[in-house]
């Protein structure tokens, strides 16, 4: 495909990354001549120095033979007026980050009235990430398939857990429920494990289940932990703000320390139901006063990633259940990783995540779209959901009969509001909901999955 990426920040810069390497055409433009120059080295891009908004710099963007628009610059309005442009000016799909709350809760019209294709916010998807994470305090990272209803939650084997040196092919004997590991990490290797594996002490295991059944599995793993009653969100920006919102709904109280008076003022208006304190999160003799201790989760959410990591690693002995890190700005590579936080979310990788995936599926092949998709473990692996529309050779044939890639796992049927753990006898139907795990990088279609 030839996308057109405007705006080459970090988010811009990760989005054309991706879709390089996912074989497309990627043209990027930013006023900024250093920034472009800078990505036009790096990656095999075509760079043009403009202001998208101007009809003639879209035109040397090539505009009119491109297949999609991506606008991630910071302002809001250049990226809802780029989409209308390029709509106008060459009928291509047009994605817009949109990061104004006000503009949020107006999606439906900019896509219906606008033209827009696609509007994503980073701020309430870190935040709608974070809730899923407080429903599953074991977790370090949880992804929602089939709209929201199943999960694919990642977690550390701790000591003593009844899965060490369980044969993975008994689990299923043992505890009657209606889970499947799906992916294991050792160490720096990825495993997408059989019936053989036996995980140990430190192990990352993801598993694939519906919540009330992932519940069950930890309780009888010895891992479930009391249901999160509140929260301590550190700063108050728009993923404090959302996450509030979220959780206020499922009855999870949430506090929120703020250094800008005025913006205390705000969030006590827009969120009555929240206690709003002005303050420095970052004072540790402060969050004593403010009995940290008592808290059964937090979200270190400042603006300045070096201190979040640094309040997430004072709080992780103190928050009861679940410490979670908000990453704007740094890699989550390896350093980071080492540090072994209790979770991360990053707004700009979601961003990126969302977007490739939406090419993606508009680039759908033979039978079926891509729905959803994760990039899992430092991109070495991909979690993705299939929709399949039509009758295909993946329809109607025992997955024991099929002749699947290596390192491909079908993880889970999802059909008429249930979850099925797939056996070998099972078979995809038309309509399913098929989600895959797999080392191989860069499926589009569910064709891809066979050998």
């Amino acid at each position: 495909m030839q996308v057109i990426v405007v705006g080459c920040g970090k988010v811009g810069r990760t989005i054309a990354a991706q879709l390089v390497n996912e074989d497309n055409d990627i043209t990027v433009v930013d006023t900024n001549a250093e920034r472009v120059d800078g990505i036009s080295t790096i990656y095999d891009v075509m760079g043009v120095v403009g202001n998208a908004t101007s009809f003639k710099t879209l035109s040397e963007a090539g505009i009119e033979h491109a297949d999609m628009l991506v606008a991630v610059t910071q302002s809001d309005e250049v990226n809802l007026l780029c989409c209308v442009l390029a709509k106008k000016a060459g009928g291509c799909r047009t994605v817009a980050r949109v990061r104004n709350p006000i503009y949020s809760a107006e999606r439906n019209f900019l896509q219906e009235k606008l033209g827009v294709s696609m509007t994503i916010n980073p701020e309430y998807e870190a935040a709608l990430e974070t809730s899923h994470l407080l429903r599953f305090p074991q977790a370090s990272e949880v992804y929602s398939f089939a709209k929201r209803r199943t999960s694919l939650i990642s977690f550390r084997v701790p000591e003593g857990c009844s899965l060490v040196g369980m044969p993975l092919r008994e689990l299923s004997k043992r505890l009657s429920t209606n889970v499947l590991v799906c992916m294991a990490r050792r160490g720096d290797d990825v495993i997408i494990p059989d019936g053989s594996f036996e995980a140990r002490e430190g192990d990352i295991l993801s598993i694939m289940a519906m919540p009330g059944v992932a519940d069950e599995f930890f309780r009888r793993m010895g891992m479930q932990k009391d249901r999160v009653h509140n929260a301590l969100l550190i700063g108050g920006g728009k993923v404090s703000f959302y996450l509030a919102q979220i959780l206020d709904e499922v009855g999870i109280r949430s506090k929120i320390i703020e250094q800008d008076y005025r913006r205390c003022e705000e969030l006590a208006e827009l969120l009555p139901n929240a206690t709003i304190i002005h303050g420095d999160g970052s004072d540790q003799e402060f969050l004593k006063e403010e009995h940290i201790e008592t808290m059964d989760s937090m979200l270190a959410g400042t603006g300045i990633d070096e201190e979040n990591i640094i309040l997430s690693l004072y709080a992780r002995d103190i928050i009861k259940y679940k410490v979670v890190t908000k990453l704007s700005h740094m890699e989550v590579n390896g350093v980071v990783k080492k540090l072994n936080l209790d979770a991360i979310v990053s707004p700009r990788t979601i961003t990126a995540e969302s977007i490739v995936r939406y090419v993606r599926a508009t680039r759908n092949g033979m039978g079926s779209n891509v729905e959803v998709m994760y990039k899992m473990l430092d991109g070495r692996a991909e979690a993705l959901e299939f929709k399949i529309k039509d009758d295909s050779v993946v329809t109607g044939v025992r997955l024991a009969d099929m002749r699947l890639k290596r390192d491909v796992l079908v993880a889970g049927i999802f059909r008429d509001g249930n979850l099925i753990v797939p056996s070998g006898s099972d078979v995809i139907r038309s309509g399913d909901s098929v989600i895959v795990i797999t080392t191989n990088i860069g499926f589009q279609d569910i064709h891809d999955i066979l050998a």
